[in-house]
């Protein structure tokens, strides 16, 4: 693996999704600048800070931290809140570095990783992950997760880092490949694993949220888990089939059973049994395959709308920004 140098100080953007975090944007934003101070001069730093749809003030939180910036920051605002997903590909599309770091703006992605994702970087590494070796959330929160990677892992054709979120550094030839996959329903643990390179993970305990609120909710956490699922994986679909051959089996076994019954045992079967027992059996597996279809359909009917990922309402960026070419 052959160590990157550069003539110049290396550009470093920092990409974060921004949703309703007015009490703590200031510490983050405070926190993050004193981790990339400590890198300096050996790279050169920017903040694209993604406003997806604030509503508690953010907004005009966010504009004043760029207006009064002494690094280079960059303020995409949403039209409304379109999600983490397209948040992220707002701020990949805007971003200016040789490296992207993608983290989170609600203090759970420690900032002071930055020093050994820019390490592992620098060695040869196209893409860096943290690997949450703890996590500050409820008994059931941490097993649904342990579930879902393992699930996620197991049942996918791309195998995907466990306990590897959004919090990485990417290079900027991974940022482009990523920029160019058009799919709008994104699990982006999963397109990163996809797109291969050189990739490692360095271990990093994710801290809690400051306010115990999670912001992305139940919803949220459903339509990533579905992502990752559907996106990468037929599974579902071959259970389905698993599904029907076993139906098919309980059929052939039901009219054995009648039949024996019948001719041999010469004991009469009640005939609104069986058939009840068949229509909710078949009625299920339909109802289900029905669902499982569906769902892939769904997908398909999104991506061929063509709308966009997300709508930009205005871009705010201090003058260190504006100047640099992009």
């Amino acid at each position: 693996m052959t160590r990157r140098h550069f003539e110049k100080p290396p550009l470093i953007s920092i990409v974060a999704p921004v949703y309703n975090e007015v009490s703590i944007l200031s510490t983050f934003v405070k926190e993050a600048q004193q981790s990339l101070e400590a890198l300096c001069p050996v790279v050169i730093c920017e903040f694209v800070l993604i406003d997806d749809g604030s509503t508690d003030g953010t907004e005009t939180l966010i504009d004043d931290i760029a207006n009064n910036s002494a690094c280079g920051m960059k303020v995409i605002h949403l039209c409304r809140n379109f999600g983490h997903g397209p948040a992220i590909s707002a701020g990949l599309d805007h971003a200016c570095g040789d490296a992207v770091i993608l983290m989170d703006s609600d203090l759970q992605d420690d900032p002071g990783a930055f020093r050994i994702f820019l390490e592992k970087w620098l060695e040869g590494y196209d893409a860096v992950y943290a690997v949450r070796t703890s996590r500050r959330e409820s008994m059931s929160v941490r097993f649904a997760t342990s579930v879902f990677y393992r699930l996620a892992n197991w049942i996918s054709d791309t195998s995907i880092p466990r306990n590897a979120g959004t919090f990485s550094l990417m290079d900027r030839r991974l940022v482009e490949v990523l920029q160019s996959m058009p799919e709008r329903n994104r699990f982006l643990p999963g397109l990163r694993a996809y797109a291969g390179f050189r990739q490692t993970g360095v271990p990093v305990p994710r801290r809690a949220r400051h306010d115990r609120h999670s912001r992305v909710g139940l919803h949220g956490l459903w339509k990533l888990a579905m992502n990752a699922f559907f996106s990468f994986s037929y599974f579902p679909i071959l259970i389905l089939r698993a599904i029907g051959a076993l139906a098919l089996l309980c059929c052939v076994a039901l009219i054995v059973f009648v039949l024996s019954s019948k001719i041999i045992f010469r004991t009469p079967v009640v005939a609104w049994s069986s058939q009840m027992i068949t229509i909710l059996f078949f009625g299920g597996i339909n109802l289900f395959g029905i669902g499982v279809i569906g769902e892939y359909v769904a997908r398909i009917y999104d991506e061929v709308k063509g709308r966009p990922a997300y709508i930009i309402d205005r871009i705010t960026q201090s003058v260190s920004v504006a100047d640099r070419p992009t």
